[in-house]
């Protein structure tokens, strides 16, 4: 990677990717697109920056042609909560994106990473330790989107050689942006929560066993992939990647270690409650770990003690 386009740089995942990538390429190789305007400062004003539509294929070819873009970040996607308010829209936007920019890579011979989700396996998927290779069929359409998503790296890949190259994200929490309508952001609203009212009304229920990663692993994931030696992949698109696994009762009892008097309530909501139903308990990385070496740093602790300690300060 020598000159990289992200797009969707304003979400979760962008906002955090774009400083680290600058940081490692330098400023001026890293361009950042959105829709959105509002974006934070760093990014604004470290590097180039371009209101882009991810449907606007004009408009992102003139970018590539002006930076000499040779790696592309495709970030841009309706969540699941989000998906289920508006299927058509979730398909326009994840499928009708990715569609443009992998053609758009094909044409001008770029690397691509897209992420893949948990949300990309269904009920009938194996609940523990899900293999890499195995029975996709989800509930929600941010899950076919996903589905089709890979299947579509793929082709791309063996029918036209274009390097689609991706990871299947369980739930992200970060301590910089706010949540986008996943199914898994409970785990963030908790810590914002904890530390403003000392109490948390979560919308899953207590036992709900799902994977979990923080975003510095889910940041270096996204990078590593892409730096990877292509003769070791077997895969290369929609590697599972996992750190830590926990239920909204194991994290609030890691709050309370350091808020004490905090205290959490349910109030279920049946729609992200079937979404999460559906979704495995855990994920098998290690196809990731053999084939790129990859290695989470953070789990619970070490995750709840960083959230907790940078939310205060801000």
């Amino acid at each position: 990677m020598k000159n990289i386009l992200v797009i969707g740089a304003a979400g979760q995942i962008g906002s955090e990717l774009v400083p680290a990538l600058r940081n490692k390429y330098g400023k001026n190789n890293v361009v950042a697109a959105d829709l959105n305007t509002e974006l934070n400062a760093e990014i604004l004003q470290d590097g180039p920056f371009y209101k882009l539509d991810v449907l606007d294929t004009d408009s992102i070819v003139k970018t590539i042609k002006e930076h000499k873009v040779d790696t592309i970040y495709n970030l841009v996607a309706l969540l699941s909560a989000r998906g289920e308010a508006d299927p058509q829209l979730s398909w326009k936007i994840n499928m009708g994106g990715l569609v443009n920019l992998l053609e758009i890579s094909r044409e001008y011979n770029c690397a691509i990473f897209t992420p893949s989700s948990i949300g990309a396996f269904g009920p009938s998927t194996p609940k523990d330790k899900t293999p890499q290779d195995t029975i996709q069929r989800p509930t929600t359409i941010y899950g076919v989107t996903k589905v089709a998503g890979e299947l579509l790296c793929d082709y791309y890949y063996k029918r036209f050689g274009v390097d689609a190259r991706g990871v299947r994200y369980p739930g992200i929490i970060s301590n910089v942006t706010a949540p986008g309508g996943g199914t898994t952001d409970y785990a963030v609203h908790i810590y914002y929560d904890a530390i403003k009212q000392k109490n948390y009304s979560c919308f899953l229920s207590e036992d709900t066993s799902l994977d979990m990663m923080y975003m510095p692993d889910a940041i270096r994931a996204a990078i590593d992939v892409m730096e990877a030696d292509p003769a070791r992949l077997i895969h290369r698109n929609c590697f599972n990647v996992t750190a830590m696994n926990f239920t909204p009762k194991e994290i609030a009892k890691e709050i309370k270690k350091h808020i004490p008097e905090f205290e959490i309530s349910y109030n279920v909501d049946p729609v992200r409650q079937a979404i999460a139903d559906s979704w495995p308990n855990s994920m098998d990385d290690s196809a990731a770990r053999d084939e790129w070496g990859w290695k989470h740093e953070y789990d619970l602790k070490s995750m709840t003690d960083d959230m907790l300690k940078v939310l205060k300060n801000r």
